[in-house]
Parts: structure tokens; sequence; C-alpha cells
């Protein structure tokens, strides 16, 4: 049955459906997840591999080598690229999209065991985590205290709240940074061992044999069977101190050192407020709400609380959550005011405030139908639907307004208020769904992209897709209802009011300046097309390019890179005072919380480095929180630090190295070394950046390091000649400071001694005996193991003599000290090697400044080619954000083409009529040409958002101009001749197409203006609607009724219709045997009259 007299029919079932949308929009508003973006499936897994004391170049060859080795036999793997510091590996393997990524991961982790087999013995399993991009921290749990000690604070965050963290739902669980593992270090001291002739090793070797791990038996007493234990491993830490370091002898531990319940030796420190500080990062998993989780852990912090002592205190910082919050709200607060600036413009134009009601109460009930829909289809609600719902709202009143404008003109007709309300329905049902399929269909190629734009598109296409079809079925059912009792009061006999009046004389105004326009179309036409094109190629090439518009968050996130091989105390002295020129600079009242980390992410909890990677101890990474309502724009701040920071914190640097007794001469050497970089800081910008740490990467890799970076220097110097680029550096420093014993094999065997005996006293006097002789200790309170460690106190060992003077071994001749076997010698080593395909590769890192991403991607291309030839082997390869941004172009470029086909082929199909079809789309010139030029005009770039906003107004463009076309078309099947046709097709729809073009760029003003907290990052959006759809309406209302009349001045009124039985055919003929006759197509359109059942009369086909 015709839904319209369904609707008519049964009132009531359609207002039950009515409630029934809003009651299932609450229940999917309730369960539907609160998100920034949408999930980004990006197929990425990360490996992450500890070994802790082995150099980069051993973690590369001995490690990842094999990892990657076999890494390649997985199915679905696309690249793997990996970064290899001292002691940590990780690598990261990018997987085609569409792979099985459970697969994958069951893969990866098989072929890691299998890897393992070929590693020095000692390599433990290594952590293997799937983490999308979108999984950016969402805040930071701070822990505090007073008395207790870092490593104290680490302890409790590890064992009491983590275990509260880690079960909330939706969160992906980090250790604490910070902090390092709790640990009973026993302290050497070096002048001690060699006077008592010892050497670390047989210190470990005592500790071993005084502190074991041996299991129970048990014994038969009667009825009973008691554990039989034996104190082999001590209960208090202190009575290490009473073992004896060799069996008979009387030298115990306790006189070579001292005991001491702290923690390992510390890679890192995080810092709060420029106060050390333990934070654990709350993160969420792939599928998780930002929103959903950050609520969680804010109920849970009451009972995170009660689980440590009273001096200790959590609290939950970084909030990013009011950011996501306050950009939905925005969206919303947009949405809001656009549809009530849409229903003031219908109640412009149509003075009636019921037909306002009718429309406007359309719109919402076609939001929350849509909010269903997405939740039944499993998408979240985040800042691309609410963009697309935004956007619908502009499109919805076109459904509505559409058809009570033309039951205003049906009732002018007829006294009857359901029956004008059912002939206005009728009449525009197919109209406004052809265009409602031509808006839907512009969305289509959505659905054909790959990679992050079809994760960032589809969405949104669903949204205004949703929204859309729900507005149909509502205009079809709920409007008329609606209208009927609303309306049913009007008069149609009543006299015109002024404003009618005024409107009547204004569309006469309108038809006689059309006329002397068409006289004048072999000029018009070919002018417009020539003006649109040189506007899009004018215009269309000054326009900045860019993945996502730019976001001022109040957030900045800098990578501070202190002289390389700066030792990690000075590094955090540093990282303070660059803390406080920052204060400084913005007012210590405008900035909200600072949270840092200097050093390495410690190797017990190697996860943290899939979060926050540093390449070595002079390495920081700040992050700054500015005051709401600060006043302060962050790029502008940016560039202020660039100029502050290296003068001041250059200058403080060179004198403190004065005071450690470097020369002048080296102190403002090291001192120029100074290098800082910023890097995304908000939500929002940190998942538009796709992982990348800047937008500009260039990466050379091949065979040979030393080609690689001779090449790689060459194009630094072309790049720094580009204007706009800031914070261009090297990534990988290769000149980190090395000590290097080189042995003597043939003087060492001589001695009595070996290779391994000297390397085994080098570890435990520069690092920590837990790397190679494990021992350990329960804490009786707790019931928690830890490890016993040996170690010389880094602080003792300050020079290249103090490493020569450890003892080996003692001799009846006296101590053997290791520069007794060996030279001692300076050198550099490479900080960090990084790979790409299992080649080594040189990275260039780069922020922009002054000037889009596009117009930079050019001058970089162009900078790498006048670098020359790279040698032989050697590739250049562009990253950041530049090759996604390039790729989304493409798939984006591509999309608008097929859109425009698809319309074209969708109104071809509707029409019957390639010439038809031809005019309908004869606005989309206007469409680009206003999109580019209202860009240009505000300052805005060609980024994902304003694609958008471009399609849709092609979408929303093509729509009127069926509207036009049609009834256009219908006075010239019924007699007038092509341009006369055109003007009362045009003077006709006149009023719909104004009200359905205002109405859309009212609702999309505050959009446009980005009024709401996030705005900028929808704004494009809007503003490229705006700029395409009052083009296209100028071009509908002018141009259009000009192309209508060249383009079918001269066709026939015969169909495409191949049916001999069709009278508008040219093969019509009566079927053999009967008598000629037939209804033949006359001077007016052909009539069908409706049975006295249906309570019809007569309407025009």
């Amino acid at each position: 049955m015709n839904p319209i007299v369904f609707a008519l029919r049964h009132p009531l079932t359609v207002m039950v459906a009515v409630v029934a949308i809003v009651l299932g929009s609450v229940l999917a508003m309730q369960r539907t997840q609160i998100e920034t973006f949408p999930n980004l499936n990006l197929p990425v897994i990360y490996v992450a591999q500890p070994y802790a004391g082995m150099d980069p170049a051993q973690m590369e060859g001995l490690i990842t080598n094999y990892y990657e080795l076999l890494f390649f036999f997985i199915e679905g793997i696309d690249r793997i690229e990996s970064q290899n510091i001292q002691g940590m590996a990780l690598m990261k393997l990018h997987f085609h999209p569409g792979t099985d990524m459970a697969q994958a991961m069951a893969e990866t982790i098989n072929y890691a065991n299998r890897a393992r087999a070929f590693m020095p013995t000692g390599t433990q399993p290594p952590f293997v985590m799937r983490m999308d991009t979108g999984s950016v921290p969402a805040g930071y749990l701070v822990l505090s205290s007073r008395t207790k000690s870092i490593g104290q604070i680490q302890d409790l965050a590890l064992f009491r709240v983590r275990p509260i963290y880690a079960r909330l739902p939706g969160v992906s669980s980090a250790a604490p940074f910070g902090g390092n593992q709790r640990t009973v270090v026993v302290h050497l001291d070096p002048e001690k061992l060699r006077s008592y002739h010892l050497s670390p090793e047989e210190v470990m070797a005592a500790l071993n044999r005084g502190n074991a791990v041996w299991p129970s038996g048990n014994a038969l007493v009667k009825d009973q069977m008691p554990i039989v234990t034996v104190n082999s491993m001590v209960v208090d830490p202190q009575e290490l101190g009473s073992i004896p370091i060799k069996p008979g002898g009387n030298v115990y531990l306790r006189d070579l050192g001292f005991v001491e319940d702290g923690m390992d030796i510390p890679t890192g420190w995080a810092l709060v407020n420029g106060h050390r500080s333990v934070y654990m990062l709350v993160t969420k998993r792939a599928n998780a709400s930002t929103l959903a989780v950050v609520n969680a852990v804010k109920a849970s912090l009451p009972q995170m609380q009660a689980a440590l002592p009273e001096d200790v205190k959590i609290s939950f910082e970084f909030d990013q959550s009011g950011y996501v919050t306050g950009a939905m709200w925005g969206v919303g607060t947009e949405a809001l005011l656009g549809a009530v600036l849409t229903g003031l413009m219908v109640l412009l134009f149509l003075r009636d405030w019921r037909s306002v009601v009718v429309v406007v109460l359309n719109i919402p009930l076609a939001l929350l139908g849509a909010v269903i829909a997405l939740w039944l289809t499993g998408q979240t609600i985040n800042m691309m639907t609410l963009g697309g719902l935004a956007l619908a709202v502009g499109i919805l009143v076109d459904e509505a307004t559409v058809e009570v404008e033309n039951i205003h003109t049906q009732m002018e007709k007829t006294d009857s208020v359901a029956w004008a309300v059912r002939l206005g329905n009728a009449e525009t049902a197919v109209p406004r769904l052809l265009a409602m399929l031509c808006i839907l269909a512009v969305f289509l190629p959505s659905f054909l992209m790959e990679g992050t734009a079809r994760d960032l598109f589809v969405p949104l296409a669903l949204a205004v897709g949703f929204s859309m079809l729900t507005s149909y079925l509502l205009s079809s059912t709920f409007v008329p209802v609606l209208s009927v009792w609303l309306l049913r009061h009007h008069h149609p006999a009543a006299p015109a009011s002024g404003g009618r009046f005024s409107f009547a004389r204004f569309q006469a105004a309108y038809a006689q300046l059309l006329r002397g326009m068409t006289r004048f179309r072999f000029v018009l036409v070919p002018a417009y097309l020539g003006v649109a094109g040189l506007l899009i190629w004018l215009v269309g090439g000054r326009i900045g390019r860019e993945i996502a518009p730019k976001v001022d968050a109040g957030q900045l996130q800098l990578r501070l890179r202190a002289p390389t091989g700066t030792r990690l105390e000075l590094a955090e002295e540093f990282t303070v005072r660059a803390l406080d020129i920052i204060k400084e600079t913005v007012g210590p009242e405008n900035v909200e919380i600072t949270v840092a980390y200097v050093g390495v992410t410690s190797l017990n909890y190697p996860l943290n480095a899939v979060y926050l990677w540093t390449s070595g101890p002079g390495e920081a990474v700040l992050r700054v929180a500015l005051k709401h309502g600060s006043g302060i724009h962050v790029e502008e701040l940016k560039e202020r630090l660039r100029e502050e920071l290296p003068r001041r914190l250059g200058g403080w640097l060179e004198k403190r190295l004065l005071a450690l007794g470097l020369s002048p001469e080296q102190a403002a050497r090291r001192s120029r070394e100074l290098k800082l970089a910023f890097e995304p800081a908000d939500i929002v910008n940190q998942v538009m950046s796709f992982g990348s740490s800047t937008p500009i990467e260039v990466v050379v890799r091949g065979p040979k390091l030393a080609d690689n970076r001779a090449f790689a220097e060459k194009v630094r110097r072309e790049l720094a000649r580009v204007p706009s680029l800031r914070d261009l550096q090297f990534v990988q420093a290769p000149d980190y400071p090395t000590i290097g014993v080189k042995l003597d094999r043939e003087r060492a065997g001589l001695s009595g001694v070996t290779v391994d005996e000297v390397a085994r006293s080098l570890v435990a006097a520069t690092s920590s005996s837990r790397y190679i002789m494990p021992n350990f200790w329960i804490d009786p309170a707790s019931g928690i193991g830890y490890l016993v460690q040996v170690e010389i106190p880094p602080a003792r060992m300050d020079s290249a003599e103090e490493v020569g003077m450890v003892p080996i071994k003692g001799t009846t001749e006296g101590q053997l000290l290791v520069r007794d076997v060996g030279r001692i010698e300076h050198g550099t080593m490479p900080e960090e090697f990084d790979r790409h395909g299992m080649m080594r590769m040189v990275s260039l890192k780069a922020n922009l400044h002054g000037e889009d991403l596009g117009r930079v991607a050019d001058r970089i291309a162009y900078a790498i080619r006048a670098a020359g030839e790279p040698p032989r082997g050697v590739t250049v390869d562009v990253r950041g954000q530049v090759v996604p941004m390039q790729q989304m172009f493409r798939g984006l470029s591509l999309g608008l083409v097929l859109a425009m086909v698809v319309v074209f082929l969708l109104l071809t199909a509707y029409f019957q009529s390639v010439r038809l079809a031809v005019v309908a789309v004869a606005a989309l010139p206007a469409v680009v040409a206003g999109v580019a030029v209202f860009l240009l005009l505000t300052g805005t770039t060609l980024n994902i958002q304003s694609f958008m906003g471009a399609i849709m107004a092609i979408g929303v463009a093509v729509a009127n101009a069926i509207l036009l076309v049609t009834f256009a078309e219908r006075s010239r099947l019924g007699g007038a001749d092509a341009a006369e046709a055109a003007v009362e097709g045009a003077q006709g729809r006149l009023r719909p197409i104004l009200m359905t073009s205002c109405a859309m760029l009212a609702g999309m003003v505050p959009m446009a203006l980005a009024l709401g907290e996030g705005g900028e990052q929808t704004a494009p959006l809007g503003r490229a609607v705006i700029g395409g759809l009052a083009a296209a309406t100028l071009a509908t209302l002018l141009v259009l009724p000009s192309v209508f009349a060249i383009v079918l001045g001269r066709s026939g009124t015969r169909s495409a219709s191949l049916d001999p039985s069709d009278p508008d055919s040219h093969h019509f003929s009566p079927p053999p045997g009967s008598p000629r006759g037939g209804t033949q197509r006359g001077d007016g359109p052909e009539t069908q009259t409706l049975t006295a059942g249906d309570g019809a009369c007569p309407q025009p086909l």
C-alpha cells in the first residue's frame, strides 16, 4: 500500500511508531559507545623485546634480525620496522588491510617463540600486543607521597593500584612509569674489593651459595605430615651481610659494602609539575570508549585510595575526556542551533508557525532514528558520526520543507486540508525519493575506499544515510498526519498577505529576468562554464592541503634531546629547567599541569616503550596543559619556545657543564647540541597523526649505514632551505660515547682468566648481577618475591680509569684488574639502530609552521631530487603524515568522480534521458568552484572534512536541480517550448529551492563558525557546504534554465521506451488484430483517475 495512504488511514499507528523511535533511541544512546573518532582499525602488532645490557648493535644483530627474518613468513605482512637501543628492541609489524588480525597475532607469537631458538642464552619471551593508533592516553593516574621513596611508590602502584585498574572494562593496562622494580641491592665498595683481593663475580657466587632457593620436603611424624623447611633464603635482607665470601674464610658480605632495600638502577624519571612521581597511563583498548574508560577510572579512585597507605595520594590528571565531552556537546549544540535557524528560515518563507512545527519536528525524529540504526550497525557516537548528524540537519529540512511547501500550494486549490496533504505528498514523493537517492549516491564511494580514509568516511556516510532514510519515511507518514492535524484550520480562500504578495511579485520579476537571460543562453552558458573552470584552476591550486583541520586544544608536547650521552641526573635538571622556562614564558597562572618523562622506560616493563619511546638517558618528553580560557594560541607559543628554549636552556646548560669540569670549548660545543621537537599533544591531534610523532619524516635506507648517513646529510641540507620546516633533525644520533674494553686474549689466558670472567665482573660493576646471576628474596609481610642484585654504585664508575680498576680475581701475586688484561679506550657508536625491511635506515623528522602539509610535501619532493642521485641500493622514502594524506586524497578524488558518475547514471535511469541528466548535473561546476572560493576566503584547507562537505554539496545541488528539471520537463511535455518550460519550472520551484537552500545554509552557519569546543575539527565541513551550495543555488536558479533551453531545445517529446503498447514510445502501435486507437499524447499532462475507494481526484502522473 502507498505509505502516504496508509499513514492517513492509520494515524495512531504512525504515532506509535514515532514513540517507538523515541524510546528506541534512548536505549541506543545508553548502549552506544561515545568516542572521539571511529575505530581506526589499522592492522599493527608491536613486539617489545628487552635484553638488559646489550648494546644497540647486539640488540639489532642478535635479537631483532632473527625476529624479522621469521616474521616475514606471517600471512598478510606488509612491512616491518624496528628500533634498537641499549637493552631494548621494539618491532612494529604492519599488515595489509583486511588481514585476519587474530590469526596474525597467533602467527606472530609462534614465530617469536621459534626465533628465540637462534638467540643468545637468557633471551626472555617478548611482549606481543596489538595496539590501535587510536589507543592514545586519556589521562594519567598520578601517585605521590611526601614520606615514601619513588621505589616504594612504584611498588604500591604495581601491586595495589594496577590490579584494581587492570580489571576495569575497556582499559589497556600498562605498567607504572617513573620508578623501577623494588630490589634488594648489595652495594659493593670497589676499594674494599681490591683490598681483599676479591672480584664482583666472587661476591655473586657467594651470594648464590648463601641465599639459595631450595624446595621443601615432608616428614611423617605420627599422625601428621609437616613441611620440612630450611632458611636457605634470608627473611631479613640485612641477614645477607652475614654471608661469607669464601667457605672457611672470615670475610663477609658486610665487609665489602652494605645491603639496601631499594630498587633497580633507574633508567628514567617521571616528573609531575617538576617533581618526581609515579604515574600510570590510562589507555583504552581499540574497541572501547574513551569516555567510558575515564568514567570507570574516576569511579574507582576511592577504591584505589583505600588500597594505599594514608601518606600516598592518587589522583587522575591530564583528563582528556573533558575535551571529548566538550567536543560532543559542541557538535550537538551546533546541530541544535542549525535546527533553530532552519525553522526560522521556514517561518520566513511560509509565514505559518504550524508549518514550522511540522518541519522542525521531523528533524530530531530523523536524527533519533539514525542513532538507532548506528547502534544496530555497531557504530559509535564520535566526531564523524556527530558531524554527519549535524550535517544532516540542513539536509533533513529539504524533505519536510518541499512537502509542506507543496501542501500550501495545493491548499490554495482545494478547501480540504486532507486532500491538500495527500496531493502535496503524492506529487513530491518521487522527486523527493530521487533527491534522497542522489544524496545517498554521493556517499557510496566511501565504501569503496581503503584504509584510514574508509574508517573515517563510512561512519559519517552512514550517519547521513540513516538520517535521510528515516526522514523520507517520516515525511511520507508522520508529516502527512501532523499536517492534517495542525493545518486543519488553514483557510485557503483567505486573501494573500502582504508577504505572500511580495513573494509573488518577486517570482514575476524572477521570471522576467530568466526570460531575458535565456535569450542570451548561448553566451551565458559558455561564460558560466568558463568562469567556473577558471576559478577551479586558479583558486584550487592556492588552497592548502592537509589530513585534518588543526585543533588548538590548549596542550603541547615537546621532545627535548640533551647532548648525546648526557647522564640521567643532568637530563633531569635540564628538563626541570625547561619546564620552568615554559612556565615563565606563558605565565605560571596559565599552566594547568605538566608531565614529563626523562630517560628510557624501564626494561622491567618493556610494553611501556610502545606508549613512550626514547632513545637514551638524555632524552625527555614534556607535556604541558594550559588552563582553559588562557587565551594562549599553542602554535604561537611553539614559535616563542623555539626561540626561548635554545637560548636560555643552552646558556644554563653551558654553565652547568663548566661547573662539572668541561673546558669552555667543550661546554659551548655540547650546549649547541640541544635539540627540540614538538609532537601531537591532545587526543584529537594524536589520533589524526596516525601514529607519527611529526608530520614530516624522510627515511634513507640501504645496505650500508655509512652511505645512508652521507646521503641523508645531503637531504638535510636541502630540506634546511625550506622556510616553513621547523625542528629539522636526525632521529638516530651517530656518536653516543663509549668506554671500550679491548681485551688481550693472550694476556688474559696467561693471567689465568677468561673473557667470560672479565665480562661478568664488568657487568656487576657497571650494571647489575640480576641479568647474569639472579637471586631472590620474599617479603614476608606481603608474600611478594623480589630480586637480589649485586652492583657497584653507578656514581663510583665516573671515569675510564675506574672501569680499568674493576677487580677480576685475586692471585698469589696480587689483585688482577681489568686494565691488566686489556686497553681502555674512548669511542663512539650509534645510539640507536633503526631498520625498515631488514635494512638500516637514517631518519629525518621535522614540523611545519605557516604552510600547509600539501605544499610542504611538494617542496620536500623537490629537495630530495635536488640532493642528487642516491648511492646504489639506497632508497629515500617520505613518511609521517605525507603518505596518508596522499593516499587519502587519491581515494577522495576517486570517490568524488565516482559520486558524480553515480549521480549522473541515477538521473539518466530516472529521467530515461541523457539530456535531462546532463541538465541536472550542470550545477556541479559551480559547486566545485564555490567550495574552492569559500575555502580560500575563510583560510580553510582542503582536508578530510572539507572534502566531505564538497561531496555533500554536490548531492544537495543535484537534489535542487531535480526539482527544477522535473517541473520544467513537465511543462515542456505539456506543449511549451524548452526556454519557456525552463522559466515556468524555475518560477514554480523558486520558493522550495530557496527555502531548502537557505535553510541548509542557515543550518551550516553554527558549524562553520566553530562555536563549540573542538569546533575547528568540523568547521571546514560546514564551510565547504556553504560555499558549494550557495554557488550551486545561484547556478541552479540563474543558469540551469538556459542549460535546459539549449540541451532540450530541439528534443522531441517521445520517450526512450521500446514498448509498442506505450503511447509515449516511438514504437507505439495497437496490438495486431485490434482496432486502431488508444490514448495519444495531448497538449496537457495525462491524467489518471483514482478509484472512489481511494478517495482520489484527478492528479498529474
